[in-house]
């Protein structure tokens, strides 16, 4: 019996053009990270992850939509930091609503640690969370790798590790936490394409829709068709279950628009002290097909394999 030729599991990293990183294998850009965004103050200027691509070539991101223009891909977005904005767009303000505040604050790209290619392609970076007025709050230290799995997905493994550089504690919370119900969106968020809307969300318990949205899981994927092509692709994000309030509440959406957001401080606020750190890990496998659950919870195990095996080299100390 003829036996299938290897998959090919290296993955090249290049500067392309000023502020961006390109993740190619074998001709196929998977990936671009914009890490010097040149976005209005409005939408909390942030590096992201866009476009995002399967193996077989399907985008399964969705940058800067009319609806709400500051959704980028994969980004590492937080809505409520103390009395900041690092999400973009109006604040919700308890018995207010949603208000447009000067607290659109940056993430602001320093420099890069490693940028390494190969068959885990990997990006260390240095970062300052910046208000509008201009108050450094938070240093950063964000890590992530791209690896293949097999010749059908790939995977996304993201660390970050926030230090409070302030003298007072900081609250990360959510609008949920501020009083706007089951909208506790918040973290490494996706954004799936338009055609997504409608489809399939993936949980352990089951399969379903909206419904799953504020449940707490290890996991959660999403698939979804193409327009155009009609293909099927599958995400899964996969929460590291070292993080806090592991498993985590979930901000998923699929009847306005496709979403994934693994939520750490979806109902709770969570105070960070002056010089203490906040880590937190996550895996997001993109995949060729439609998924049924017991095809997401394999996914989703490849994930937690690579949360497990590609620990980030350097920890920050206390």
């Amino acid at each position: 019996m003829q036996q299938a030729p290897p998959v090919n599991r290296d993955i090249d990293l290049r500067g392309e053009q000023p502020g961006r990183l390109v993740f190619d294998r074998g001709g196929l850009v998977l990936a671009e990270y914009v890490y010097e965004p040149q976005d209005a103050q409005l939408e909390s200027p942030r590096p992201y992850l866009s476009p995002l691509r399967t193996l077989g070539g399907e985008v399964v991101s969705l940058f800067r939509p009319h609806d709400h223009v500051w959704h980028k891909g994969i980004a590492w977005s937080l809505p409520v930091v103390g009395d900041e904005n690092f999400w973009g767009g109006p604040t919700f303000v308890r018995d207010e609503g949603y208000v447009q505040l000067a607290n659109n604050g940056t993430q602001q790209h320093l420099g890069f640690r490693e940028t390494s290619g190969g068959s885990q392609a990997r990006v260390r970076e240095n970062l300052d969370w910046i208000t509008e007025a201009g108050v450094r709050l938070f240093s950063e230290e964000r890590e992530f790798s791209c690896e293949i799995i097999d010749d059908r997905s790939w995977v996304l493994v993201f660390t970050t590790t926030m230090r409070n550089e302030t003298d007072a504690t900081i609250s990360m919370g959510s609008p949920t936490t501020r009083g706007r119900d089951n909208a506790g969106y918040g973290g490494l968020f996706w954004r799936g394409p338009r055609s997504f809307t409608g489809g399939a969300l993936h949980a352990p318990g089951g399969s379903g829709g909206e419904e799953l949205r504020g449940t707490r899981e290890p996991w959660m994927g999403f698939s979804g068709q193409h327009d155009g092509s009609g293909a099927w692709s599958t995400i899964v994000m996969v929460d590291d279950p070292a993080n806090h309030g592991s498993p985590p509440q979930w901000f998923a959406r699929t009847e306005l628009f496709a979403s994934l957001c693994p939520a750490p401080f979806f109902s709770t606020e969570v105070p960070v002290a002056p010089g203490e750190n906040l880590r937190l890990r996550y895996a997001a496998v993109i995949a060729d097909g439609n998924s049924d659950h017991d095809d997401a919870a394999q996914l989703a195990a490849a994930g937690l394999a690579a949360l497990t095996s590609f620990p980030p080299q350097r920890k920050v100390a206390p």
